[in-house]
């Protein structure tokens, strides 16, 4: 059964030994990320900080900093889970009868993975519209050069104005003060687009939003999910739980929440209202410049009795992140070789941040194949942001970056195989000449056909004979040497 809740999770990781808990004050400001940082650089636990300094509410972090916890938080291998969604894709109703009898149990099934509005949840015991402060919170100040500290694991409810359809984000808050945070709606975010619709319908001065902070894992992961503009991420949450997310309307907003949050934050943005927001110590490995983004006033807050607060923090990789990042990357792939079939793999290796490099494994059909992908790749949602693609053929293991380097930097000849374009990038890239704005450059790490141009003849990749390799390791076991 999918957990119904962020404890239940906790119990899950400990169960596992997959959690630390810390029994001694720690404050938020800077000594949680030194422990955080460290913990998953060496491979550690995730962490349950008791006591964090200034607050009563424990502290959560690095519960999604392995692969085998976001399995545990998934509870599936990420195979599994790309398996489900491929069956998804490739359903199709029979004809007759009998055939479309046999398809009702799927299609309940699909039927299951819509979120189910309740009247209540654990998110509503206590309900606070007066006499609270945000600063209540163990709110992490995460890297010395940071603004100040920042709410790192939010789930941000707004409704499309156009379609009333909801959408659910994951965007760094800012705590400014007792009722006040950033909103950090970069430009090409849903959220932003909500704000920009908005503003420009003339319809009204404010804009409804509101903040979960905690939830059972897939509901939380959903939040970051790069999925197609309105389509829901509590459906998509349910499809990942095979269990509907319960969800209970807000005490003074119009919008739902997930009824087993641990924190809701209700209130407005201020239409045209902006503020500056950051630095940031961020996924890059660099501090994310300081700019102005739209402002959150807290009207309201509800939360559990006895609350926990997730965190997260980005920096240097490989973080949190990455391993969050790595699951989308196996998740999403059936649905990319939905649209670009010749793929066979991709990987984003933790040095290049998510957008920074894409390595892609095509079976290779005609010339100048490789430069179609990388324009279809730029083409597709959040991997618009690319800002390197090296495509190899599809004998090339993308996993194995010293396999791609060594084939790749032999494949290519520079300045026939590497080609640049302009495009969007990443808020975040601080090497691109104009904010959102900059160049692309993909890499053709294929084998060159005479049809493309190519006038000699490819070389044979050395190779050992099979049965000489196993001769060898028969002579290598009798030596009794190791591997």
């Amino acid at each position: 059964m999918a957990y119904t809740d962020l404890r239940e999770f906790i119990r899950a990781l400990e169960k596992n030994n997959e959690l630390k808990r810390i029994p001694f004050e720690v404050d938020p400001h800077l000594e949680m990320t030194g422990f955080a940082d460290r913990s998953v650089k060496t491979g550690g636990p995730a962490l349950l900080f008791e006591k964090p300094k200034g607050s009563r509410a424990p502290v959560l972090i690095n519960a999604f900093a392995s692969m085998k916890r976001m399995e545990l938080a998934l509870e599936a291998s990420v195979e599994e889970v790309a398996d489900r969604i491929r069956e998804l894709l490739e359903l199709k109703v029979p004809e007759g009868l009998m055939g479309k009898l046999k398809m009702l149990p799927k299609l309940g099934e699909i039927g299951s993975f819509f979120p189910k509005l309740v009247s209540g949840g654990p998110c509503k015991e206590i309900i606070r519209k007066d006499g609270f402060s945000l600063k209540e919170l163990p709110v992490m100040h995460c890297w010395p050069g940071d603004g100040g500290p920042f709410i790192t694991l939010p789930m941000v409810f707004s409704k499309n104005p156009d379609s009333g359809k909801r959408n659910c984000g994951m965007y760094r808050m800012q705590v400014y003060d007792d009722r006040a945070t950033g909103m950090h709606w970069q430009t090409h975010k849903q959220g932003a687009e909500h704000y920009r619709r908005m503003r420009a319908s003339g319809v009204a001065t404010r804009m409804d939003v509101a903040v979960a902070i905690g939830a059972d894992p897939c509901t939380m992961y959903s939040a970051i999910l790069p999925l197609p503009p309105d389509l829901d991420e509590m459906m998509l949450s349910g499809f990942l739980r095979a269990r509907p997310v319960e969800m209970v309307k807000c005490e003074t907003v119009d919008l739902e929440v997930p009824a087993h949050a641990e924190y809701v934050l209700e209130g407005y943005v201020e239409l045209g209202e902006l503020r500056n927001e950051g630095p940031f110590g961020d996924h890059t490995g660099f501090y994310s410049l300081d700019d102005d983004y739209p402002v959150f006033h807290v009207t309201c807050m509800t939360h559990r009795k006895d609350p926990i607060y997730p965190s997260t923090i980005v920096g240097p990789p490989p973080m949190e992140d990455f391993y969050m990042g790595k699951a989308i990357e196996r998740i999403f792939l059936p649905l990319m070789r939905l649209q670009l079939p010749e793929v066979r793999d991709i990987a984003m290796p933790a040095e290049g941040v998510f957008h920074n490099l894409i390595l892609v494994s095509i079976r290779k059909s005609y010339p100048g194949h490789a430069r179609k992908v990388m324009s279809a790749i730029w083409g597709l949602g959040q991997a618009m942001f690319s800002k390197v693609i090296v495509v190899v053929d599809e004998d090339v293991d993308v996993q194995n970056v010293k396999e791609v380097a060594w084939k790749a930097l032999n494949n290519i000849d520079p300045e026939r195989d590497i080609q640049f374009t302009l495009g969007p990038v990443d808020s975040l890239d601080h090497a691109s000449r104009l904010p959102n704005f900059g160049s692309k450059m993909g890499v053709d790490a294929t084998r060159k056909w005479p049809r493309e141009g190519f006038a000699r003849r490819w070389p044979d990749v050395i190779r050992m004979t099979p049965e000489v390799q196993r001769r060898v390791d028969e002579l290598w076991k009798k030596a009794g040497l190791p591997g």
